[in-house]
């Protein structure tokens, strides 16, 4: 008996299942650097990777602390008082107004001022290691 019903309900899966498909499996890697990948995915996998990271990086602006007001205020108060010594500087070296065209120095430097069809060119040479920087103002300032 226990062998018939089980041959019954065998026969019942058998006419009424149906007939199965099958299709081939083909990889294709998603990665760009593994061989082959899509070049599309490469942005999309940097920026899940970059989401998903807990690596904190101690070089980080974003990680840096809040900037100091009161170092702020000292920074540009020091910016302020050495762009007026600079400017009182160039004024008792250069006389007021216009700088007049010639060769002028100052400590190591070597500073040659030549009006041009462009604008006032300046050259300075800093005569201890011989390098050079030209500088051209535009006519007009």
């Amino acid at each position: 008996m226990k062998h018939v019903f089980t041959l019954t309900v065998l026969l019942a899966l058998l006419s009424f299942g149906r007939n199965a498909h099958a299709q081939d499996f083909v990889y294709e890697p998603k990665n760009p650097a593994f061989g082959g990948g899509n070049t599309f995915n490469y942005s999309w996998l940097l920026s899940s990777a970059q989401a998903q990271t807990t690596i904190v990086d101690p070089a980080s602006k974003a990680n840096a602390t809040a900037p100091d007001p009161l170092a702020n205020f000292a920074a540009s108060l020091n910016q302020q008082v050495l762009a007026q010594l600079s400017s009182r500087l160039i004024a008792n070296q250069f006389g007021q107004g216009a700088i007049k065209p010639g060769n002028y120095t100052v400590g190591t430097y070597q500073i040659q001022i030549t009006p041009g069809a462009n604008g006032i060119g300046v050259q300075v040479t800093d005569t201890s290691t011989g390098n050079q920087t030209t500088i051209t103002i535009p006519n007009g300032f």
